[in-house]
């Protein structure tokens, strides 16, 4: 089964052709690290599965649906840790209630997966999120992706604020990941997530110019 089908997907911006003529599967259970130089079209490419962008040509599909007309639907399966957090001015607390209406994610879940990352939301539940440390922020938004349970993980350089022990702990988090799911690492450092991915996948200029198992 496939959890994300592009076809002949083509994306520019002003005049530039970011993705040119895509075309790729993920299969459910596969560990995508996606990789190649600034401006290789990686990021255009998942925020388009996210739902962020409409194509110029060609189409996508999560789960057999359109990101952009279906978007709530989409984003219910998706867990997402952009490489820069947002300016979120709610408090921790009312962060923590917006994604449980939102998403279904239990505070709980989320509490219990923040302290894994050695995370103390407890002790800042007044504080605002845009006022924590990169790193605070960071582990939080691994912390509520984990506790979704989706099927689909997208990091966009998920590790960059953390510091080399809260990396380790992030990867035991995934490797003991208990239910079928699929995940892309958008990164310039495969040996950071070798352990944790089976399949690489290469762009440039817009295109996949390598794409293997691994």
């Amino acid at each position: 089964m496939n959890i994300v089908e592009a076809r002949n997907v083509t994306k520019s911006f002003m005049g530039v052709r970011v993705l040119d003529d895509v075309t790729l599967d993920i299969a459910l259970g596969e560990r995508v690290a996606m990789m190649g130089p600034n401006g290789a079209g990686k990021t255009t490419l998942v925020r388009a599965v996210l739902g962020f962008y409409h194509l110029d040509g060609g189409t996508i599909r999560v789960e057999g649906c359109d990101p952009v007309k279906e978007r709530v639907k989409v984003l219910e399966n998706i867990g997402f840790i952009p490489q820069m957090p947002p300016p979120v001015k709610l408090s921790l607390s009312e962060l923590l209630t917006f994604v449980h209406r939102s998403t279904g994610a239990e505070k709980e879940r989320i509490i219990e997966q923040s302290e894994a990352m050695e995370l103390d939301l407890k002790g800042h539940m007044d504080k605002p999120f845009f006022k924590l440390s990169g790193g605070m922020k960071q582990k939080l938004l691994i912390a509520i992706a984990l506790a979704k349970r989706s099927r689909l993980l997208v990091f966009d350089e998920p590790t960059a604020n953390l510091d080399p022990k809260a990396r380790e702990r992030f990867y035991r988090l995934l490797d003991s990941l208990d239910y079928e799911h699929s995940s892309i690492f958008i990164t310039h450092r495969l040996e950071e997530v070798e352990g944790l991915v089976n399949r690489k996948i290469y762009m440039d200029l817009g295109k996949v110019v390598e794409d293997e198992k691994i």
